[in-house]
């Protein structure tokens, strides 16, 4: 896959004799001396599936530079959230700033390409951090290519100096698509279950985060017993169920005024609510005599409508991207396992065959996957398959994992991972589609049933 020039010459030469190693180097650096004729990041590849010859690609980032000795904090603190994300995909290894060689470079110059390559830099992040006349943060960025010798990105943002830290995920997801081909979704929120307390006696209340676990904010009215919040497509508002009074409650809450508007009381509900990709209807699963389907409700009239009426128990909806179906989780066939049917109905064909139960479908915003929850073998697992339901693969592995929600790029999952044991508590985890670089997301308490918000907007 994705390998570096200096690192295929590396190998080139360990295989090489030593008594001609010096010579078959030589050529070798000969054929790769004109940068302009090969750039390594044309040559370098994301991995899609587990490839464990994969070799994150070196960068280089300098420090922020600013004028301004009142934002030299600011500078600081963007060029560590900077680089905190882009370390944080496992595709990227940064170079220490102490084998930088061009030490000098000043924001807006030509670099010096060949310093950067000596020290196998294959891209160099540059940026400034400046205040406009109207006391506006501007943030500016400059990305190159080492061994092309170019730019190849060149980038400003302005607004309110408190936002430095979602101009930092802004420029991070500036430089990951633009080296990695894959779409942005530093600059995102993840909503999510905050516990505290003893096992058996915890208080939950939903709270919002930054996808980095930054900025943490608890929604007001929105405590007791909560459980699995959705945003709204436009992240106006969250979805999500209340237990306060016994039964399940929809809530429906604007993040902006805090009002929230209950949609109904669902005394049958097995399964949390899930919006359509334009926010017109949900999908929800409720127990009526003795059986349990798949429902829509549109939010304009609340009228539901049964979409399944099969003998099993269907439960777990989910929307495509495009809108026009439902992958859901039913036992018509014995055990859990999942299905696929047109959005209005009908059409139903299941998609997982494998060994163990399979639930909790999420589709990928990219339409291309599905991740689910497996238990197999007594474990819990996090899993991915195509919509078809080939090229199944288990990302983890643990006494409890579960509820996998989708970065808005489909690049990247989190997940809820449970402990054994009586002092057990949830945490929220995050891993590559591949099943590689699995990090624990940081939250002030134990957390549970994360969802990712698309890619920010306002």
């Amino acid at each position: 896959m994705r390998r570096t020039i200096v690192h295929a010459i590396v190998r080139a030469v360990a295989a090489v004799p030593a008594v001609i190693s010096a010579v078959v180097l030589a050529a070798l650096v000969l054929v790769a001396a004109p940068a302009k004729a090969q750039s390594q990041l044309g040559v370098w590849e994301v991995p899609v599936t587990v490839d464990q010859s994969f070799e994150p690609l070196p960068i280089a980032i300098v420090d922020f530079q600013t004028a301004d000795p009142g934002l030299a904090g600011q500078a600081g603190d963007i060029t560590g959230v900077l680089s905190a994300d882009l370390e944080s995909t496992g595709l990227f290894a940064l170079i220490p700033k102490e084998a930088f060689i061009e030490s000098g470079y000043r924001f807006g110059a030509v670099p010096n390409y060949n310093d950067w390559r000596v020290i196998n830099a294959a891209a160099l992040v540059t940026g400034e951090v400046a205040r406009a006349p109207d006391g506006r943060l501007l943030v500016r960025l400059r990305l190159f290519d080492t061994y092309a010798e170019e730019e190849i990105e060149a980038l400003e943002f302005a607004g309110a100096p408190t936002d430095w830290r979602r101009f930092a995920h802004k420029v991070a997801d500036s430089v990951y698509t633009q080296l990695t081909g894959e779409g942005p979704y530093f600059d995102s929120r993840v909503v999510f279950v905050d516990e505290t307390g003893p096992k058996g006696d915890r208080r939950k209340r939903l709270a919002v985060m930054d996808m980095d676990g930054a900025n943490v904010r608890y929604v007001p009215g929105a405590e007791g017993l909560v459980l699995s919040p959705r945003f709204e497509p436009n992240q106006q508002s969250l979805l999500y169920i209340s237990y306060d009074t016994g039964e399940p409650q929809v809530f429906l809450l604007s993040l902006a005024t805090g009002q929230r508007e209950r949609l109904g009381t669902f005394p049958g509900m097995t399964f949390a609510p899930r919006f359509s990709p334009d926010g017109s209807r949900i999908a929800l699963s409720l127990s009526q005599g003795g059986n349990t389907d798949i429902y829509v409700m549109g939010l304009a009239g609340r009228q539901l409508r049964r979409l399944t009426s099969g003998p099993g128990i269907e439960t777990s909806p989910d929307f495509s991207p495009d809108g026009t179906q439902i992958v859901y989780e039913s036992d018509q066939g014995g055990r859990p396992q999942l299905y696929i049917m047109d959005a209005a109905g009908g059409g139903s064909k299941r998609i997982s065959f494998g060994a163990g139960s399979y639930g909790t479908p999420v589709w990928s915003p990219k339409g291309d996957l599905i991740a689910f929850t497996k238990i197999l073998g007594g474990r819990f697992h996090i899993g991915v398959m195509r919509t078809d339901g080939s090229e199944e693969r288990l990302l983890t592995a643990s006494f409890l994992d579960e509820g996998p929600t989708w970065a808005p790029n489909g690049r990247v999952l989190m997940f809820f991972r449970e402990t054994p044991g009586p002092n057990g508590a949830p945490a929220v985890y995050s891993i590559d589609v591949t099943g590689r670089n699995l990090r624990r997301v940081p939250t002030p308490n134990a957390a549970s049933d994360p969802a990712w918000s698309p890619l920010r907007t306002d």
